[in-house]
Formats: C-alpha cells, sequence, structure tokens
C-alpha cells in the first residue's frame, strides 16, 4: 500500500508540473514526465499497476486540472492502454536482469508504442470533446506524443534503477569500481552550476541561451563513465525537468514554442539529450560487467567456485606488500586422492572435491579466505598465527577425515596433510613462503599424512633438502631395479568405432618395493619434475615401450598409435631429444605409430626449443597430441606455433559435458577449431555410453576413459587382444 501511495503521488506532482506548461483549454503540455513513471511501474512491477494508474489519472483531474466528463475517459484509457501495450511489449522480450543497450532499445521502443497509442487516443478525445478543432488534430497529437516519449525516456529510467532489487549476478560491478564520493560531490555541485549558468544566460536576452545546455549534457555524460547508472538516471531526470520548466514557464527570457515545429525541434532535441548519456552508460556498465566476467573467470575455479590458485598468488603478494598483523598460509593436500578417482571414478572424486570445499567454507572465521590451487589442493589465508592456526587447521583435518558421501552404495572418505607457515609481511617473498608451506605439507604426507606440520622459516632449507633426497632416493631405486610398469588403455574412434589398428596411451605405474603396490603418476611425478627427475623417467618409458614393441612384432604390428607422454624438462632438454632421435631411428617399431603427448604449460615455457623437438620428431614421422588442451588461459594463441597433430580436450569438460552447457560450447568450439586446422580430437575421461554419444554429437573424433576401456598391463593387454582375435 505504501508503494501504491507513493506512485500516486508521484503521478500527481508530475501531472501538476506538467498542467502548469498548459496556457489555455485545448492546449497539450509540452512535457509529461508522469508517463515515464507509469510505463516503469507496469513494467517493473505487472500490469495490476494498471488500477492505481487509473485512480491517479482520476484523482488528478478532480484535484488539479479538471476537464469535460467525455475527455475523461478518453484521458484514462490513453494512459492505460498506452501503459499496458509499451509494458506488455517490453515484458515479453525478456531483458537480461542487468543495464544493456539491448534492453534500453527495448524499452525505447516500448516507450514509443506508449506514447504513439496514448497520444492518438487522447487527441482523438480532445477532438470528441469538442476541446480542439479538426485541423488542430495533428499538432496536438505530434506534441502528445513527443512529450509523453521525453517523460519515458527522462524519467523511466531513474524508476527502473530506484526500484531494482540488489543483483545476485556474481559479476555486477561493485561499488568500488566507480568513482569516489568525493567526486560525485564534485559533480553535483558542478551540475546545478550549470543549471544557473543556463539560467543567466536565457535572462541576459540571447538568442543563443540553449546551448548552454551543452554544460549540464557534458557532465551527465561524464557521470556515465564514472559513476554507477542510478546518477546518470537522475541527473537526466533532474536536467530535463529544469530545462522544460524553464521553457514551459518562459523562465529567464525563454519563450515557450508556439508552432508545432519549433515544439518538436526543442522536445527531438531534449530526448536526444537524453537517450545519448543512457546509450553511453549502458554500453559502459556492459563492458564493466564483462570485464568482471573475464576476470572472475579467470580466478575462480569452476568445479568449486573457490578462488583459484592466481587469485591466491594475488591475495599472498598483497598480503605480503603491505603493513598488518601476521597470517598463517595453510596448505592443504588430500592424502592418496587419486585412489578415490581410480577405484570409485573421476566423477566420484569431483563430488568428494566438492564436497569437502563446501566443508572447507564452513570452517572459514571473518577475514580468512579460501582457495582450489591445485587439482586436490587448498590453501587458506587465517587471520591468526601461531598455536591458535595450528589447533584451527587440526579441525579442518578432523572435520575431513569424519566427512563422507555417498556414492554406488559405498561411502567414500579421505584425509589430508596441512603445511603451515607464517606469514609476515614485508619480511619474505611469495615464491620462498609457498615453497616453505608446500614443502611441509609434503613432509606431513611422508609422516603418515592426516596432520600438520608446521614450516619455520630457520629450518625449511635442511627439512627440504631432506625430503628432496627422500623422493630421489625412492625414484632412483625404481629406475635401477626396474619398478617402473607400463599400462595401455585404448583410444576409439567416435566415427569409426571398427578402425584397423590399436591406438592406445602407456600409462606408467611405479612399484613399491615394500607392499608390492602399483602406485599410479599422481604419486611420484609431481616429485620427479619438481626434483629434476622427469627426463630419466621419459627415457626409461621409451626404452620400455620401443623395448618391448622390439620384443613381440606380431603385436607390433597391429599397432596404429601409441601414445607417450612427456615431462615438462624434457621438452626442453637437448641430450633428451638426441637421445630420442638416436633411439628411434635404432628402432624396428615404426616411427609413425608413435605419437608424443606434451602439456601447453610444458611447451610454453620455451615454445622456440619444444618447436624444435617436434620438429625433429615430426621428421622422422612421430606424431604429437597437445595434453589437457582447454584448461590453459592462452590455449589458442599458441596453435599456429605448436606443430600438433590431435588436441586432447581436458577431461573436466567432458565429466561436465552432461550438466555444462559451457562445457559442451568449450568442447564445440576446440573441434570445430581442430577440424579447420586439419587436427584430430581426443576427449579424455570419457565415463560412460551416454557421454560417448554426446561426443559423437559433437563432432569429437577420439574418446578415451574408463566408460571405453579400463588399463590393463601392456602384456594383457595385447593378450587379450589376441583372445579376441582368436575368438
Amino acid at each position: 500500500m505504501t508503494r501504491v501511495i507513493l506512485f500516486i503521488v508521484l503521478y500527481l506532482l508530475g501531472a501538476y508540473l506538467a498542467d502548469q506548461f498548459i496556457h489555455a483549454p485545448g492546449q497539450v503540455a509540452l512535457f509529461w514526465p508522469a508517463s515515464g513513471l507509469a510505463i516503469g511501474f507496469l513494467i517493473r512491477y505487472g500490469l495490476r499497476w494498471i488500477v492505481p494508474l487509473m485512480v491517479a489519472i482520476l484523482l488528478m483531474h478532480i484535484l488539479i486540472s479538471p476537464v469535460p466528463e467525455t475527455f475523461l475517459l478518453f484521458s484514462i484509457a490513453s494512459n492505460a492502454i498506452g501503459g499496458s501495450l509499451g509494458a506488455i511489449y517490453v515484458r515479453n522480450k525478456n531483458l537480461p536482469t542487468y543495464i544493456s543497450v539491448r534492453s534500453g532499445f527495448v524499452l525505447l521502443r516500448g516507450g514509443i508504442i506508449m506514447a504513439a497509442t496514448s497520444a492518438l487516443i487522447g487527441t482523438l478525445g480532445l477532438y470528441v470533446s469538442g476541446m480542439i478543432a479538426s485541423d488542430m488534430l495533428w499538432p496536438a497529437f505530434a506534441k502528445w506524443g513527443m512529450g509523453d516519449l521525453l517523460g519515458i525516456i527522462s524519467v523511466a529510467p531513474t524508476v527502473f534503477l530506484l526500484t531494482t532489487e540488489p543483483s545476485t549476478n556474481p559479476d555486477q560491478p561493485l561499488n568500488g569500481d566507480y568513482a569516489r564520493l568525493r567526486e560525485k560531490i564534485t559533480w553535483s555541485i558542478l551540475l546545478f552550476s550549470t543549471y544557473a549558468l543556463v539560467f543567466l544566460g536565457g535572462a541576459s536576452g540571447s538568442d543563443y541561451a540553449l546551448g548552454l545546455s551543452a554544460l549540464p549534457i557534458a557532465l551527465i555524460i561524464w557521470s556515465a563513465i564514472r559513476f554507477q547508472p542510478v546518477w546518470t538516471a537522475a541527473g537526466i531526470t533532474v536536467t530535463i525537468l529544469i530545462l522544460t520548466s524553464m521553457t514551459g514557464f518562459g523562465m529567464a527570457g525563454f519563450k515557450p514554442p508556439d508552432q508545432l515545429l519549433d515544439a518538436a525541434l526543442l522536445l527531438t532535441f531534449l530526448c536526444l539529450i537524453s537517450t545519448i548519456p543512457l546509450v553511453l552508460v549502458a554500453a559502459n556498465h556492459e563492458n564493466r560487467i564483462a570485464t568482471r566476467k573475464m576476470i572472475r573467470r579467470a580466478t575462480t575455479d569452476s568445479a568449486t567456485g573457490l578462488a583459484n590458485r592466481t587469485a591466491f598468488e594475488e591475495a599472498t603478494r598483497e598480503a605480503l606488500g603491505r603493513s598488518g598483523l601476521p597470517q598463517t598460509l595453510a596448505y592443504l593436500d588430500l592424502d592418496h586422492f587419486t585412489l578415490v578417482n581410480d577405484t570409485a571414478s573421476h566423477a566420484a572424486g569431483d563430488e568428494l572435491l566438492q564436497g569437502i570445499a563446501s566443508l572447507l567454507v564452513t570452517k572459514l572465521h571473518t577475514g580468512d579466505r579460501l582457495f582450489r590451487i591445485g587439482g586436490d589442493e587448498f590453501a587458506l589465508l587465517l587471520l591468526c598465527e601461531g598455536k591458535e592456526a595450528e589447533l584451527r587447521c587440526q579441525r579442518i583435518l578432523d572435520a575431513i577425515e569424519a566427512f563422507r558421501i555417498g556414492w554406488s552404495s559405498n561411502m567414500i572418505s579421505t584425509t589430508a596433510s596441512i603445511g603451515m607457515v607464517t606469514l609476515r609481511p614485508g619480511q619474505s617473498e611469495f615464491a620462498a613462503l609457498l615453497s616453505q608451506a608446500d614443502a611441509a605439507c609434503f613432509t606431513a604426507k611422508e609422516l603418515g599424512g592426516n596432520r600438520v606440520f608446521i614450516s619455520s622459516q630457520t629450518e625449511t632449507h635442511s627439512q627440504d633438502r631432506t625430503e628432496a633426497m627422500r623422493w630421489a632416493v625412492r625414484i632412483r631405486d625404481a629406475l635401477n631395479q626396474n619398478l617402473f610398469e607400463i599400462d595401455c588403455q585404448t583410444i576409439t574412434s567416435l566415427k569409426n568405432p571398427s578402425e584397423r589398428g590399436r591406438y592406445f596411451e602407456i600409462l606408467l605405474r611405479m612399484r613399491d618395493p615394500m607392499t608390492g603396490q602399483r602406485l599410479l603418476p599422481g604419486y611420484f611425478i609431481p616429485a620427479a619434475e619438481r626434483f629434476h627427475l622427469g627426463t630419466q623417467i621419459d627415457r626409461h618409458v621409451v626404452e620400455l615401450v620401443l623395448g618391448w614393441m622390439e620384443k613381440h612384432p606380431e603385436a607390433a604390428e597391429t599397432v596404429s598409435g601409441c601414445s607417450i607422454n612427456l615431462t615438462a624438462a624434457s621438452m626442453v632438454d637437448d641430450s633428451f631429444s638426441q637421445f630420442l632421435k638416436t633411439r628411434i631411428l635404432t628402432s624396428s617399431f615404426s616411427a609413425r605409430k608413435i605419437i608424443f603427448e606434451i602439456t601447453e604449460t610444458s611447451a610454453v615455457r620455451d615454445l622456440s626449443r619444444a618447436q624444435n623437438l617436434i620438429n625433429d620428431m615430426r621428421a622422422l614421422g612421430c606424431r604429437f597430441a597437445l595434453d589437457d588442451f582447454g584448461t590453459g588461459f592462452c590455449s589458442f594463441n599458441y596453435l599456429r606455433n605448436l606443430d600438433v597433430d590431435y588436441f586432447k580436450i581436458d577431461g573436466s569438460f567432458v565429466r561436465d559435458l552432461q550438466s555444462s552447457s559451457l562445457s559442451t560450447a568449450v568442447i564445440k568450439s576446440i573441434t570445430d577449431i581442430a577440424h579447420v586446422l586439419n587436427k584430430k580430437t581426443t576427449a579424455e575421461h570419457c565415463e560412460s555410453e551416454a557421454l560417448a554419444e554426446i561426443l559423437l554429437s559433437l563432432n569429437v573424433d577420439y574418446a578415451q576413459g574408463f566408460g571405453i576401456h579400463e588399463p590393463e598391463p601392456i602384456d594383457e593387454y595385447f593378450s587379450a587382444i589376441n583372445t579376441k582375435l582368436a575368438g
């Protein structure tokens, strides 16, 4: 009810102002601001507001502007029908919830519909009631319509913005994105000063005084660039009210237009100076939203909705660079998380990750920040230190240990390890701090996991060295004792499932000599890369694969493609390139069957050297695949520089394919670009026939994952093939 009363009061005030512009019976008001109020409420709150509108019009004619009873019906009908048609048109367009150029022009078209309909009915009423002669129909129609349109353009946007509910759009610009209050106060003072200048210019008797209206227009354009949209809309409303009042009342030497042409020119001018800043503010608002969207996507983890590694680095560097209380960096890594992916599926792993992310959010205190910085790694910036931080980290570990999710009638759980380091502004650098936290977390895992390990700047060097040596010894022992084993996982053609030849990826496993467990790459590859053992492992894998193929020529004949992963270090190691060239040239296994898989990250570390390796191997007949494609921020920028044959679409997009339109669009765009460049695409982590069918519909060439084939040791893989062929 309060809103209805406010609407009626504002409508009557607008009508009273416009009525003062009428100096004789049958005249039409130069400017009708109440029309903007009417269509604004009808669009914002629905057609049920026709009733308050009709009440307001009736009260207007009773209290402010009495008219013949015959015309009263036409007056009510003109506003009610015109406003309804305009509102129906706008509401049927399903406008975006944010300010945009498109929505602005839709509102303008709706306003034109209202103005034209209202003018048609209203002028007909003036004629039928005998208030104007037939020769005045056209001038009355033009003045009525343009006066309504000016009211809509200058008032309706302010109504919309003032009645808008707070946006839940994460990309909505924040107050901090706009100018500060001091600048707005200065702007307001200058704007009202320009009104005084326009008044004084008119009072001087100059025929060009209206040209001073360029001054408030310039200030309104300033607001469109620097301020929130409501400031511009309100500035336009006030400016038009003042300029039309000066003209309509004949103030400061301005004369009301008597001729139709004069009125049309004036109203057109006022409509233009109202519209142009609104277009500018809408375009500027769209740009701000697009910018925030890009920033959010670049700094947000799509799987969990948490801030990502980029945001973590920015926040930590900012905290290190400013003065303030010490904080604690807690580096959290889930224990044996790859076992969840390998035993329950990657979908189960994703579900567990999302659940743990939500759990961690509930454990934050005021001022704490949480980030997902890797596959199963999180970082927390805690506004505390010492014992309090340790206790809070321990509570987090206890909560994770107690956390469970249901999956395929099973309960899935995990534990985590946390490395803690105190963050003291101005006393350390980001790289060193992260290294300490990472090493502390690594030590916690080495000590059995599910624990907190506290790092200090005085002891981390020796601690890091000790842990590095542990991993170095384990990996070198595995190389020396031939504890690395290779599995094969089929990559199948979606378009031609019966395609001849065996196409598969080599997957590395490390046999634990103490337990006999076959460790997956997630256990040792990160450590190998960290301690510069990746190239040695790559050499060993190439020897294992080529050696096996040379010993089994019959099996090698059935191979059409054998994918071997290369680590980042090998891509820029000249000695490895020479080894690879020599080994392939001396092998009986055809180089044309070898496909080396590289990641974008490893390739762009040294783009020229990576391309040299690719060129050397392609000269022998080898092919290349760009692995985990689509996750890099600028993946497409390197396509012309990296001469590869396949794009392996990252599994994160494939897993979300059935629930995410964004994943569908990404996969389709990657596939389309690949085909334009005469490349093939392979989708990783295809875990069901339904996903394979969707991938085929998106024109993806190959698929790989548990839904296609589960990895097998190479002997069993080819033994199974031979059994099937014999059968």
